[in-house]
């Protein structure tokens, strides 16, 4: 009693869509927000003075996790389309 090949498909790329997007709101919210904030902090944000470091800190981070929210209910729904398990209308 397995699962089925196409299951399987399903599964190791919702995992892998997972992964990929969380791995990028670690790099922004802790790359850009601590670890190289000194070098961000170089720049300033066009139109507020803000240093892109502090920016990024403070409110990139956000901004980043919300877009990737996006992102993935846009993958999320080409794989359903593509098993043909998406949501009726």
């Amino acid at each position: 009693m397995g699962a089925s090949p196409d299951r399987v498909e399903y599964w190791k790329t919702n995992l892998r869509y997972v992964c990929v997007l969380l791995a990028v709101w670690f790099v922004v919210s802790y790359g850009c927000g601590i670890l190289f904030v000194d070098v961000l902090n170089r720049f300033r944000l066009p139109g507020t003075g803000f240093k892109l470091g502090f920016w990024f800190a403070q409110q990139g981070s956000i901004y980043t996790f919300v877009l990737l929210i996006f992102v993935y209910v846009f993958l999320m729904n080409r794989l359903d389309e593509k098993h043909d398990v998406a949501e009726g209308d």
